[in-house]
Order: structure tokens, then C-alpha cells, then sequence
């Protein structure tokens, strides 16, 4: 049976709204609207907003005097080194050294069997002693005859035979001091004392062993250590630079670990060699250091660092903030938190310091890390503690 709907009576009640709906959907036009409205505003202060600052550090451009260097690689030398040998045969008695001890110029190190020797030197004396004698006697007997000839109780001719044997013994006399001064230096030879200051290597023999002069190995090499050498090379460009160094005064010279850059003496320059290596194209020089602490030791490699001259009042900023382009260097120069490129030409550049020639004056602000971020009128932003000074040249 089919349902019947009741019918809507006319003069009834108007149908029932759901109130929120109306709502919703113009609350959903008031927003639309309100976005409509606003968007102009949003996307012009959008448009206004700057981009974001990019953070660097920076440094300040100073005048500095500046060290001009050249630096090369170079290797320690002993100043002296001595191969201590016996310089007469005989038995190794005696030992007095311990290796690696440093020694004094005539530090007793080892003692040969001296016996003979002795023998040998109290021989020479005794044979000096008896000519003396033979000689005393043979001046008397000369003046006898020398006074019995003046009055021809004697012939000359003995006067004059006394005389030359005379003459003969001073002779034998003086070849008689000769070898007692021989075997006195043979005597002296078994005592083995270091011939330079220095530090005792290892030890090349022991004691009991016969030795001889010819030996070639000794029995120790001492090593003069202070002061030390060292022979370095640059190339020949720099040969000029060094000797008006040279002309000029002493020539400083630092010594650094070639691993770490630690610095571990300052000396002079001693010589130029008097040749250019022509297969290398570089010339050698030989410095001296003091090595008061032992640093420098010989067969090691460092980097010798030679001041040849000093810039005087140079503009100088951090190596770090160079950087090179097509057109050559330029470092980013801040101003009103905007960097900027700027071409420089450098001159000197060494780890730490460059030196501007042109293109930067003292007081300018330029970037030493972040560049990689930076294009020609980006904003950037100082980190916290930066604008310090450009870092002292080393030496100064």
C-alpha cells in the first residue's frame, strides 16, 4: 500500500532552516574576501622584506711592516763531526765514554795500552841523558886543547878534531830531544781524548781489541751540535734578493718543523754556495744556528724561512680573504652590511698575512670566510667578535 506524504498546509508554518549552514558558507565568502583583500598587502611587504643577511667573518685592512721571506726545504747538518781513531797500535784498555753523552774538547773517551810506549819514552831520556854527559866531557877536553894549541904545547890540528866532536855530539843530542819528543807524542796517543764538544754517537768498539791507525770504522764519532748547520736551497731567481740581503746586514733565518710549522730556531745566513745547480735551476746556502735546546738535529728536514728585506707601512688583510677570478684577485669589501667584489693586486702572500698594493685601503672591512656564498651585492652579516685587525706578519 502506498505511503502517503502529509500534505504542507498552506497557512501552516514556514519550513525550518538549519541556521549554521548560512553561516558557514558566508563565513567561507568572509574569508575568501578577507584573503582577497589582504593578498596585495602581504605580497608587497614580501616584496619590500630584504633577502636574508648571509653570516661571514670578517677582518679590518691595517698597515703593518712586513717581512719580505723566501722559504725553502732544507737539512741539518753537524757543524763538526769527527771520527775518533787511535793514531798509534795497541790494545784497547779502557772505555770512558757512554753513548749519546756530551763531551768537552779533551774529555778523556778511551785509553790504549801505554805500557811500551813508556818504555819506549824512558829510553829516549835516558839516551839524552848519556850524550849530555858524552857532551860535557867532550867541552872540556876542547877547551884543554884549545889552550895547550895557543900555546903550542899540542898540535892545532887536535884542537880542532876535539871541536868537531863536539860538534857531533850537540848533533846527536839535538836527534836525541827529536825522539824523546817522539815517543813522549806516542805516549800521549794512548790516552784518546774528544777533539771537538760535542755528543758521542754509538760506540764502534770494545775494549780488549787490538787497534790499529789503518782502521777505518774508529771507535766513535762525536758530533758537534751547538751550533749546527744547515744547508738549504731556493731557487736561482732569488739569488740577487739574497746577497743584497747579505750586503745589507746578518740575514735572519727561521728554522720550522716541516710537519705542524713549529718554529725551532732562529740563526744567520752563513754563505751562498759559489755555484747554480744547473740541472735544478737553485742555489744552496748554509746557515748556522745556535741550537741552545737541541732542536735541530743532524740528517733532519725543515723549512727555512730567509727575511731578505722589510715593507715598510704595507696595507695587509688576512691570506684567507683573497680570492682569485677570471680577471685575476679580488676580495668581497663590506659596506652598510653589503659585500662587494673588489679587484686588489697583491703583492706578498705568505700563510697567514697578504699584502695589498692596490685596490684596499687601511680601515676597510673585508670577508675571510663564507665567500663561497657571496655574489657582487649580497647582504651579509659579521659574526659575533669579527672586524678584528689583520693578524701580525710573522717576525714582526
Amino acid at each position: 500500500m502506498p505511503t502517503t506524504l502529509p500534505a504542507v498546509r498552506p497557512d501552516g508554518p514556514p519550513p525550518r532552516h538549519d541556521p549554521i549552514r548560512p553561516l558557514r558558507r558566508h563565513g567561507g565568502v568572509a574569508v575568501l574576501c578577507a584573503a582577497l583583500v589582504a593578498a596585495p598587502g602581504a605580497a608587497a611587504t614580501q616584496a619590500a622584506t630584504d633577502p636574508a643577511a648571509i653570516p661571514v667573518s670578517v677582518a679590518v685592512a691595517t698597515r703593518a711592516d712586513v717581512p719580505v721571506t723566501l722559504t725553502g726545504i732544507g737539512t741539518v747538518q753537524a757543524f763538526n763531526t769527527v771520527t775518533v781513531r787511535t793514531q798509534v797500535d795497541g790494545q784497547l784498555t779502557e772505555v770512558l765514554f757512554t753513548e749519546g753523552q756530551s763531551v768537552k774538547r779533551g774529555d778523556v773517551l778511551a785509553r790504549i795500552d801505554p805500557r811500551l810506549f813508556q818504555a819506549a819514552y824512558d829510553q829516549a831520556v835516558a839516551k839524552t841523558h848519556q850524550d849530555r854527559a858524552a857532551l860535557a866531557d867532550a867541552q872540556l877536553i876542547l877547551q884543554r886543547d884549545a889552550d895547550l894549541a895557543a900555546k903550542s904545547f899540542t898540535p892545532v890540528q887536535t884542537a880542532d878534531t876535539q871541536r868537531a866532536t863536539v860538534d857531533e855530539l850537540e848533533a846527536q843530542i839535538a836527534a836525541d830531544e827529536a825522539a824523546e819528543q817522539s815517543a813522549a807524542t806516542e805516549l800521549a796517543y794512548t790516552t784518546i781524548t774528544s777533539p771537538i764538544d760535542g755528543v758521542t754517537g754509538l760506540r764502534l768498539v770494545d775494549a780488549g781489541n787490538i787497534l790499529h791507525p789503518s782502521d777505518t770504522t774508529g771507535i766513535v764519532v762525536v758530533t758537534q751540535m751547538q751550533p749546527i748547520s744547515v744547508v738549504s736551497t731556493l731557487p736561482e731567481q732569488a739569488l740577487d734578493a739574497v746577497r743584497r740581503a747579505m750586503a745589507a746586514g746578518p740575514v735572519e733565518v727561521v728554522a720550522t718543523e716541516q710537519a705542524g710549522g713549529r718554529r725551532l730556531d732562529v740563526g744567520t745566513l752563513s754563505v751562498i754556495d759559489n755555484e747554480i745547480d744547473a740541472a735544478s735551476g737553485t742555489i744552496r746556502l748554509k746557515s748556522t744556528f745556535p741550537n741552545t735546546h737541541s732542536a735541530l738535529w743532524p740528517g733532519q728536514f725543515v723549512e727555512l724561512t730567509v727575511r731578505t728585506t722589510v715593507i715598510q707601512g704595507a696595507v695587509t688583510v688576512p691570506a684567507a680573504a683573497l680570492e682569485r677570478g677570471p680577471d685575476g684577485f679580488f676580495v668581497y669589501l663590506v659596506a652598510d652590511g653589503v659585500a662587494t667584489a673588489r679587484p686588489v693586486r697583491p703583492g706578498q702572500i705568505d700563510e697567514h698575512v697578504a699584502v695589498i698594493e692596490s685596490g684596499l685601503s687601511p680601515g676597510d672591512t673585508v670577508v675571510t670566510d663564507g665567500q663561497y656564498r657571496l655574489v657582487d651585492g649580497s647582504h651579509v652579516q659579521p659574526r659575533q667578535g669579527d672586524a678584528a685587525a689583520a693578524p701580525s706578519p710573522a717576525g714582526n
